[in-house]
C-alpha cells in the first residue's frame, strides 16, 4: 500500500516523523489527496475498519501539529476520512498518551488494522522509540484489525478500559 503525507510544516523539522518518511523514500509528499484513499483524520465520524480495505489504494496522513490540528482538520480534503481508534503514543513526546500519535504511528496503525502489519513494522523501524508504538498497542491493534464494525471496535475499546468519541 501506498503511503502519502499532506505536510503542513508546523514542527520542529528535526522531530517531524513524517519528514523522515519522505527523506527515506517510504512515502511521498503530496499537495491533494485522491479519492482512493484512506485519509487518517482523528475528527472523522467512522473508524478504520479491515474489512474497508478494498476501497483503499493508498494511506493519506496529514501532518500537522496537534495544537492546530482542529484549524487543519476543518479543510475539505480529498479521500475517505477514517479515524484511529484509541492507540497509545509509543513517541518519548507523548508517551502512553491516549491519540496523541505522531504522522507515522498514524501510518502504521492504520497499516496495521488493514492487514499490513510488515508495512507497519518498517516505517516503524526507523525511529529508535517506534517498537514501543508496537509493543504499547499489539493487543489493541489485533482485535481491531479482526473487528468487522464500528460496534465491534466500541466493544473492543470498553473491553480495554477506554471511551469512544
Amino acid at each position: 500500500m501506498k503511503i502519502n503525507l499532506l505536510m503542513f510544516y508546523q514542527d520542529d523539522p528535526k522531530k517531524c516523523t513524517a519528514a523522515k518518511l519522505i527523506k527515506f523514500g517510504m512515502a511521498k509528499k503530496i499537495t491533494k489527496s485522491q479519492s482512493k484513499t484512506v485519509l487518517l483524520h482523528p475528527y472523522s465520524e467512522k473508524t478504520l475498519l479491515n474489512n474497508e480495505k478494498s476501497l483503499f489504494t493508498s494511506i493519506t496522513g496529514i501532518d500537522c501539529s496537534w495544537t492546530l490540528a482542529e484549524q487543519v482538520f476543518q479543510k475539505n480534503f480529498i479521500g475517505i476520512s477514517r479515524k484511529l481508534p484509541p492507540l497509545l503514543a509509543g513517541n518519548p513526546v507523548n508517551y502512553s498518551k491516549i491519540n496523541k500519535l505522531t504522522t507515522v504511528e498514524a501510518i502504521a496503525g492504520a497499516a496495521f488494522i488493514l492487514g499490513d502489519e510488515t508495512l507497519s513494522q518498517n516505517l516503524l523501524e526507523k525511529f529508535n522509540w517506534g517498537h514501543t508504538f508496537l509493543e504499547l498497542n499489539e493487543n489493541l491493534l489485533q482485535d481491531y484489525k479482526k473487528a468487522k464494525s464500528e460496534g465491534e471496535v466500541i466493544e473492543i475499546i470498553r473491553g480495554y478500559g477506554y471511551e469512544y468519541n
